[in-house]
């Protein structure tokens, strides 16, 4: 799917559609409009996880930052969208550190702080019609939390230039010569473009031309070309502050300009793009009443990285700049758990509602996948095992054939009822069925019964009939061996797990021909421990209060000199960027070919 998504940070659970924009509350349950015209609805219909908290404070609150939706029972949790405020709703004092993933990818470890908002944005293309983003504990008794949600469409266009298999993570969004925050009323995708602080160096030009004319695939807002900052002269360049890490990381790169006067005939402004004092680019000339951009990709950077716009030798008028987005590029992003095992682990969690508070990919990343299954290593894993003891599973079984790569099935001690489905028989790579402890009914299937390779477990279903003649109980174990059976640990490298055959053992008694199998008695299993997880570092925190503009300010993690660096894991490339342009006034700067 082609669908480009601007994630205003994501916590977890998925859309069904991303034909919408969505602005969520969590914790909230009204809907309302704030003063930036974005539309809020609380999170309700999203999450049934997690527990509502309405922050008290003394100072004013941000609406959607009045409350926030912590998740305390779990190790991973789910949701939407994403700016994070603690506003010490616990009491303790003690700004909590945990994982962000979006789609199965790790995105970043995030810090809150006591009294300052914290957000991240990433844009990317989806791979699937849903979106799932997840928080993660990674530290004990550091519960992870999320306060509010957005989630934007943006056209195929826009950032063609980034790779649609990898995500592109905001650090520095900014508008140079505004006073005010630029976004919805302005920018119809709902970006956030921070004013930019101005330096004795720096004069504010305001344009003449009241009407810009934008035709960049990126879209920026016209309000970014009314104003702009300047150079006091010629020979001083304009330092573009990135907020990068101090790890060289991929970097994608955005510089938007507009001439803001009639130049006469004896004025000129020709630019150029300077890396580490060198010049980088051919000289670019800005257009009275016209938009332009360059940008820069395929080029690895971190803080010691320089980059400056520099007046060419040629030009008259020193060196001026509208607007600046700084990126870093992710590492290639996973395709996600298998679609026909998601497809069955749907069809499990539609039946039983004890399920549902799992969402997001089921298996990945690896070290967070759902408590109750074991998935395969690899970029698309498969679910191999499901451990469901003792869950608390009522009614039904649903059809799940699609998981064609299970090889345990543990369902042990629960409520079931009915027939045992055929289904089960037909999985190719299932060794170990544990039924036991259940109120099925009828007979066991012969595609099961009569599986030699599959090691089965039907004791205490009392209504269960073991043969085609005999339904008075099923207080037996279909196994070759004795004694008792158990699940044991989830995803421990020894399970003990023993699980019965179907092939008698001992020839008691002969009927008319026929035989009667001795089956041993197992005991009932206990329920699968969940999987620990692991942890990571990194955090971005806007400064300022809690007020509506912070917020903004916040989300876009691009407040110049008080956002903490994080480190990427990302693939360094080696050669040096080297200009290549197109005819209209966009121009793209990529690595040497």
């Amino acid at each position: 799917m082609a669908t480009y998504l601007l994630l205003l940070i994501i916590a977890a659970s998925a859309f069904s559609t991303l034909n919408a924009d969505v602005s969520i509350d969590c914790g909230s349950s009204e809907s309302y409009g704030d003063d930036y015209s974005v539309g809020w609805v609380g999170d309700d219909l999203y999450i049934q996880h997690g527990e509502s908290v309405e922050l008290q404070s003394s100072k004013p609150i941000y609406q959607p930052m009045a409350t926030l939706r912590v998740f305390t029972d779990r190790k991973k949790n789910f949701l939407v969208r994403a700016y994070f405020f603690y506003g010490n709703y616990d009491g303790k004092s003690s700004p909590p550190k945990f994982d962000l993933h979006f789609d199965g990818n790790h995105w970043i470890t995030v810090e809150t702080s006591a009294d300052q908002l914290v957000s991240y944005e990433a844009i990317y293309v989806t791979k699937t019609d849903t979106i799932s983003v997840c928080v993660a504990q990674t530290y004990p008794n550091m519960f992870p939390f999320i306060s509010a949600i957005e989630v934007r469409d943006l056209d195929s266009k826009m950032y063609g230039y980034s790779d649609s298999n990898r995500a592109l993570m905001l650090r520095r969004r900014v508008a140079y010569g505004t006073e005010v925050i630029v976004r919805s009323t302005d920018d119809f995708y709902d970006r956030i473009w921070v004013p930019a602080v101005k330096g004795d160096d720096f004069t504010v030009l305001t344009s003449d031309e009241t009407f810009i004319e934008v035709s960049l695939d990126d879209s920026p807002p016209r309000a970014l070309f009314q104003n702009a900052f300047a150079t006091d002269n010629t020979s001083t360049s304009i330092q573009l502050g990135t907020n990068l890490p101090t790890t060289k990381v991929p970097v994608y790169m955005n510089i938007y300009y507009s001439e803001a006067s009639v130049l006469d005939s004896t004025q000129k402004r020709s630019l150029q793009l300077l890396l580490y004092g060198k010049i980088n680019s051919k000289p670019f000339i800005p257009v009275y009443g016209t938009a332009g951009e360059i940008t820069l990709y395929n080029l690895t950077a971190n803080s010691d990285t320089t980059f400056s716009l520099a007046a060419s030798p040629d030009s008259t008028l020193p060196p001026l700049i509208n607007a600046l987005e700084v990126f870093t590029v992710s590492d290639e992003l996973t395709d996600g758990t298998n679609s026909d095992d998601v497809e069955g682990l749907a069809s499990l969690q539609d039946e039983f509602n004890v399920l549902k508070d799992w969402g997001g990919d089921p298996c990945l990343p690896s070290p967070y996948s759902w408590d109750w299954i074991n998935c395969t290593s690899g970029s698309t894993p498969r679910v191999t095992a499901l451990y469901l003891g003792s869950f608390g599973l009522s009614g039904f079984l649903p059809d799940f054939s699609s998981m064609t790569s299970l090889e345990i099935i543990d369902l042990h001690n629960n409520s079931l009822i009915g027939s045992i489905p055929e289904f089960l028989g037909t999985l190719p790579n299932l060794k170990q069925l544990n039924l036991a402890g259940n109120d099925l009914s009828g007979t066991i299937p012969s595609s099961i019964s009569k599986n030699k390779k599959l090691k089965l477990t039907v004791t205490d279903n009392p209504n269960l009939c073991v043969s085609g003649k005999s339904c008075k109980t099923a207080s037996v174990d279909t196994s070759g061996s004795g004694g008792s059976s158990s699940s044991g640990g989830r995803k421990k490298s020894k399970l003990p797990v023993i699980l019965g055959t179907t092939i008698p053992i001992f020839v008691l008694v002969w009927v008319i021909g026929g035989v009667c199998a001795v089956l041993h008695h197992k005991r009932k299993s206990e329920a699968i421990a969940a999987g620990n997880v692991g942890q990571a570092g990194g955090a971005n925190k806007p400064s300022g209060n809690p007020q509506a503009a912070q917020m903004q300010m916040a989300a876009n993690n691009m407040a110049q000199n008080v956002v903490n660096d994080f480190i990427m894991n990302v693939h360094e490339q080696q050669s040096a960027p080297e200009p290549v342009y197109n005819d209209d006034q966009q121009n793209h700067l990529e690595e040497g070919n």
